[in-house]
């Protein structure tokens, strides 16, 4: 079978380096990024999900595919489904003892996450980073950053779809005396800052890299710091969203901002 998919991607690397610990994360971070679509029981009731389960020794597991066409494969019927990213059905299913079959015999990315695998990964996504104060005395070009690092970045910004225009890489030194590196974003639409900082928070936890430490500015083009950055940083220009003409019906439960109640 030939890959077709993202994840398959991801999960074939990982198969190929088993004790490369960042081709792990990466199909981590890229299962949590991915929009899936979870097998339910029934259908969707007054935004109540029941998933389907099945037992695999003593552990439970749900139905999940990273395509419609998989899923419809492994059920050969129509079937009830939700379509939510990884990260959602992570966060839902956390402390309850349960696991996440991932297209199970129908694709080569075909595993089974047990529960110890997605309690860690809910964990591991739900990280939030830390606010602190310092004023940025010097910016210069960023050095000495890992390239697992800027990958990650650079994937990690890659979906973030219209949550800023562009976003700039530098080395600093702060009026504390403090050397670091921070990535500062312009053209953030208003109230996606919190997202923006998590997405780079993330691409450090998923680089292998947590104990390392990346600033996060949100800044006006007017601001005489953003001009200096352009000069000297490393510019990421994340995609701009497609401009839709006509509203499409949602299906239940596909908003991940608002996902059903599992029961």
């Amino acid at each position: 079978m030939t890959l077709q998919t993202p994840l398959d991607h991801a999960h074939a690397a990982m198969e190929a380096a088993p004790e490369d610990e960042t081709a792990r994360l990466t199909f981590y971070d890229r299962f949590a990024e991915a929009e899936v679509f979870l097998m339910l029981a029934r259908d969707v009731v007054e935004d109540q999900a029941e998933p389907e389960l099945f037992d695999v020794g003593d552990a439970r597991f749900v139905l999940a595919f990273d395509t419609e066409e998989r899923m419809g494969d492994f059920a050969g019927k129509a079937v009830p489904y939700v379509a939510l990213s990884g990260r959602s059905v992570v966060g839902m299913l956390a402390g309850q003892g349960i696991g996440i079959a991932f297209n199970p015999e129908v694709a080569p990315s075909s595993i089974l996450l047990p529960p110890e695998a997605v309690d860690w990964l809910s964990q591991t996504v739900s990280q939030a980073p830390t606010q602190t104060q310092a004023r940025p005395e010097e910016l210069r070009a960023p050095t000495g950053l890992p390239d697992k690092l800027l990958e990650a970045l650079d994937a990690k910004l890659r979906v973030a779809v219209g949550l800023a225009r562009r976003g700039y890489l530098a080395e600093v030194t702060y009026d504390t005396g403090v050397n670091g590196h921070l990535i500062g974003f312009t053209g953030v639409v208003s109230g996606a800052e919190s997202a923006l900082a998590q997405a780079i928070q993330e691409a450090l936890v998923f680089s292998g890299l947590e104990a390392a430490a990346l600033d996060v500015v949100f800044l006006r083009d007017s601001d005489p710091v953003t001009a200096q950055l352009a000069r000297v940083g490393l510019r990421f220009d994340l995609p701009e969203p497609e401009v839709t003409v006509k509203a499409e019906p949602v299906a239940p439960g596909s908003d991940a901002d608002k996902p059903p109640i599992l029961k």
